[in-house]
């Protein structure tokens, strides 16, 4: 097998070299008091499975920059470019990845969760579970 002229964990240690990266103590305290948006990068099996930040969003890290941008049939509105948001995903090499092409989609205010959900759990920090809903196609 060939070797690649970028690995996928050398593109996340160059993303964490662009984009702000918090503790999970920071986060709290930043969820409680301001208006940032937690924003659950994570496959939606995996949010299921073990649940998620209270209060986050979820935008699946294949969909982001369709859902973060205005301009497309696919856009949610809670995407704002000023306000100020917080990626995760499992272990913080995604919400990396994703946290760094936010900002250069021109979001002004972004980071992602050292350690990511795992971290979050391993702090004991709250979990609420989301069920599964039912997929009427």
């Amino acid at each position: 097998m060939s070797t690649l002229e970028r690995s996928a964990w050398g593109l996340v240690e160059e993303a964490e070299r662009d984009v702000e990266s918090i503790s999970v103590d920071e986060f709290e305290a930043e969820l409680a008091a301001v208006e940032t948006i937690a924003l659950d990068i994570r496959d939606i099996r995996e949010v299921w499975i073990e649940g998620s930040i209270p209060d986050a969003e979820h935008a699946p890290r294949g969909m982001l920059e369709f859902w973060a941008d205005p301009e497309t049939k696919y856009y949610k509105e809670f995407f704002e470019p000023d306000r100020r948001y917080v990626l995760y995903c499992n272990e913080a090499g995604r919400s990396a990845l994703a946290a760094k092409r936010l900002a250069e989609m021109g979001y002004t205010d972004v980071a992602h969760l050292d350690g990511g959900f795992t971290a979050w759990q391993e702090a004991g920090s709250e979990i609420v579970d989301v069920p599964q809903k039912d997929y009427k196609g």
